[in-house]
């Protein structure tokens, strides 16, 4: 059974979906070791004080942000959590977006989501509704420290979460000097055999006809070297401590709240839009 790499729960308005979230994907690439030529024994790298040299215990290691005039801040895990507690127990659903609209090169790790304690109905609700809507959900969570801006989806029986960049993070092609191809004359004639290429290629989406080559010839050749043949040590998944689960009660009633609340909000905006306009 695999682990949950992170409990917390997908909120939406008043309403409060208790979940855990799996990986998706898994790295199917060789797992090379670093040895020593010598004797072949495992080579592994120290944590060392880079002004004496001297070897560090991890209890005397902590984070630290660089400052001007070479001074740090330090930070501990737990004023990092305190500082931004809420984050990093919620996937906070902001807003609904057309699917087609996120551009694919913001997608980062997909995330399957599976319903905690007794969160069946509202998980199903969710799921069907944005099937139905044709949207995702854009979210905001932290994992592994770090804050991400997510998409949540509706695929086949689960939900899935997958991890957007944000927009700071990507490169467009003028800040990298990349200028749009001319393209040049285009003989009709071209086209239509193009067109013709492209038709004669197209085949309904397959994934598992396409396979990796690389790793498995790898293999092929480790198995031909193999005199003893070495285990490679299993690396375990980081333990997760599950916030408290909270039971789902009146769904209607909340849904109801939310819509409500969200309709304040607008008449709010409006009513100081219309305030600041009068005082111009």
């Amino acid at each position: 059974m695999a682990r949950a790499v992170w409990k917390g729960a997908v909120t939406f308005g008043l309403v409060h979906l208790p979940v855990a979230l799996y990986p998706a994907t898994e790295e199917t690439g060789i797992g090379f070791e670093w040895l020593d030529r010598r004797s072949l024994d495992p080579v592994g790298y120290k944590r060392y004080n880079k002004r004496t040299g001297r070897e560090l215990k991890p209890q005397d290691i902590v984070k630290g942000v660089k400052q001007p005039g070479g001074r740090y801040v330090v930070v501990s895990d737990e004023e990092i959590r305190a500082a931004y507690p809420k984050r990093t127990q919620t996937i906070e659903i902001e807003s609904f977006a057309p699917a087609a609209e996120v551009p694919p090169y913001t997608f980062q790790k997909p995330y399957y989501v599976e319903p905690t304690g007794r969160a069946e109905k509202v998980y199903g609700l969710l799921r069907d509704t944005m099937r139905n809507a044709e949207v995702i959900a854009i979210a905001r969570l932290v994992m592994h420290s770090k804050e991400h801006l997510a998409a949540l989806m509706s695929s086949e029986s689960l939900l899935l979460l997958v991890t957007l960049r944000w927009q700071a993070e990507l490169r467009t092609p003028r800040a990298l000097g990349l200028e749009t191809p001319a393209g040049g004359q285009v003989k009709p004639e071209e086209r239509k055999m193009a067109a013709q290429l492209v038709a004669s290629m197209t085949h309904p989406w397959r994934p598992a006809a396409y396979a990796e080559h690389f790793t498995a010839a790898i293999h092929a050749l480790i198995r031909r070297k193999a005199s003893a043949g070495k285990a490679r040590p299993v690396q375990p998944l980081e333990e997760y401590t599950a916030p408290a689960e909270t039971n789902i009660v009146d769904l209607r009633q909340l849904l109801a709240d939310s819509m409500r609340r969200g309709k304040r909000a607008a008449g709010g905006s409006a009513a100081r839009a219309g305030r600041a306009r009068r005082s111009a």
